[in-house]
């Protein structure tokens, strides 16, 4: 493998960190492709998806608060992503609009860019109008006396452009998702408001973002308005990323003959994750977050987190009876009856035929492992990434949260069962990552290395392969024990688009 490298090539990779072992994996996935993850069936209600009452959710919401005093509990929120993908459509309508040729309308009638008259319709209601209205009028003489489609084009301008806003070209997190009291309210500050759930006593609530580097004076500026919260960051780590290649598998090189390196996707993350130290980590992506609703949304965080408690102490306690070894048969039928209905472990057919011992050494080795509550919301729309039960390479079943990027739609039984799904991952997990002992377990332990997956890119303008590691809440977390469990749809509010923010969830409730 080294001979494939120039001496500046390998004092790179070892800048980065990366292994010559870790560079061999992935051209051998480059090489040879990656399977598709084998789904079994979907996970529903009653059979992988847990649906509980009202009353049994307020029971829960009362075992967190009774727990938290004794807990130290973060909240891991990945926020480097910038957000380019929310302003796609009017970044196309800059690039394509023929100024000066055709009216907006014409522009939207010949490219059906829909998602234009949505955003023009409702651009008073976005909360970084009237900043935006005011920096344009400064930049350009004469805004008033223009026609409405130049103002439109001018103000879209001044919102992505380098010279006005740059919104396109900044992380998600720092930019302006609400108004409250008058005030612009960005999703750093939803998130640091929303972890008032875990709260417990003086002790500060304490948020964990990841982020990058060059945006961090960003980020403090805004987290040191809030004295009320111990806010951290880290950076995702160099050595996570992974080598591009050109479309024949040989290394992808820049115009300087540099090797190109690619982030290696969220998945990366769970070097940052492994890296925290406390008791319980909840986990949401930073654009779920909304204007109004926090009376369900926390009542729902309780809920997952005191079901994870239950559990949690529920198998600290079964295997502290294993390690000791007095398992008589009813006990041994408890456990085993625990692991397969609460924790979904499928035990192999020929388990009955087991030694006593060896019984313990499973049973020991499937509980003894990092917890996850994942909720999980009805699918209103088409059925896509969400939970399914998947056979890995040796046959072993399990539940797993699955990529539409992982599945293989063009197998006729493997569609049907993606059409069957009835619920999807909005990223709204509780974690336990310490054992009955107290220990902070290893997460890199438990990572699927093979459930990475290959991209197509492109770097000025030529074409590229990339590869991205097993996704954080999909193949990092692949040998975790998993409880899946239905939350309202009413805390799902992602910000995909920047049309998204016209929605009900991101709106004052006033108007």
């Amino acid at each position: 493998m080294e001979e494939k490298f120039t001496k500046s090539d390998l004092a790179l990779i070892q800048n980065k960190g990366i292994s010559i072992q870790q560079l061999e994996k992935q051209f051998h996935y480059y090489a040879n492709g990656i399977e598709k993850i084998v789904l079994v069936k979907p996970a529903l209600i009653g059979d992988g998806i847990i649906k509980l009452s009202s009353e049994e959710s307020e029971k829960y919401q009362e075992v967190f608060d009774t727990h938290k005093a004794s807990t130290s509990i973060i909240k891991f929120v990945p926020a480097s992503g910038a957000a380019t993908r929310m302003f796609k459509f009017l970044l196309e309508f800059l690039n394509d609009f023929k100024k000066g040729e055709e009216s907006i309308n014409a522009y939207i009638n010949r490219t059906n860019n829909k998602e234009l008259s949505v955003f023009l319709v409702g651009i008073k209601k976005f909360p970084f109008y009237n900043d935006l209205l005011k920096v344009t009028k400064a930049l350009y003489d004469g805004f008033d006396s223009l026609n409405p489609d130049e103002k439109y084009y001018i103000l879209i301008e001044t919102l992505l452009s380098p010279a006005g806003f740059d919104f396109s070209n900044k992380p998600k997190a720092i930019l302006p998702f609400h108004v409250k009291s008058g005030k612009q309210v960005t999703p750093i500050e939803d998130h640091l408001k929303e972890a008032i759930y875990y709260k417990s006593g003086n002790v500060a609530p304490h948020v964990h973002f990841t982020i990058s580097k060059e945006h961090q004076e960003s980020f403090d500026t805004i987290a040191n308005q809030f004295d009320d919260f111990v806010v951290t960051f880290s950076y995702q780590h160099e050595a996570t990323d992974t080598i591009a290649v050109q479309p024949d598998n040989t290394p992808f090189r820049l115009d300087d003959n540099q090797l190109f390196f690619r982030p290696g996707g969220h998945g990366a993350l769970i070097e940052n994750l492994n890296a925290l130290e406390a008791d319980l980590i909840f986990v949401k992506n930073i654009d779920n977050v909304s204007q109004n609703h926090m009376k369900d949304i926390i009542a729902n965080k309780k809920m997952i987190g005191g079901l994870l408690f239950e559990i949690q102490n529920k198998v600290f306690e079964y295997l502290k009876i294993l390690e000791g070894q007095k398992v008589d048969a009813d006990i041994m039928n408890e456990i085993i009856a625990f692991a397969s209905k609460t924790i979904n472990v499928v035990f192999p057919l020929d388990f009955e035929k087991f030694k006593k011992e060896y019984k313990i050494e499973f049973l020991m080795e499937v509980l003894n492992r990092p917890i996850r509550v994942c909720g999980m919301v009805k699918n209103e729309g088409e059925p896509g990434g969400g939970p399914f039960w998947i056979k890995d390479s040796e046959g072993n079943i399990s539940l797993q949260i699955v990529e539409g990027s992982q599945m293989d739609t063009t197998n006729e039984m493997q569609e049907r069962i993606i059409q069957k799904a009835t619920h999807f991952n909005p990223v709204d997990i509780v974690c336990g990552v310490k054992n009955y002992k107290g220990e902070k377990f290893n997460l890199k332990e438990f990572v699927d290395e093979n459930s990475g997956f290959i991209v197509s890119k492109s770097k000025n303008g030529k074409p590229l392969k990339s590869f991205e590691l097993p996704g954080l809440w999909n193949g990092a977390m692949a040998f975790w024990n998993t409880i899946f469990v239905e939350v309202d749809l009413i805390t799902f509010n992602p910000v995909k688009t920047v049309n998204d923010l016209l929605k009900p969830a991101h709106q004052p409730e006033d108007e």
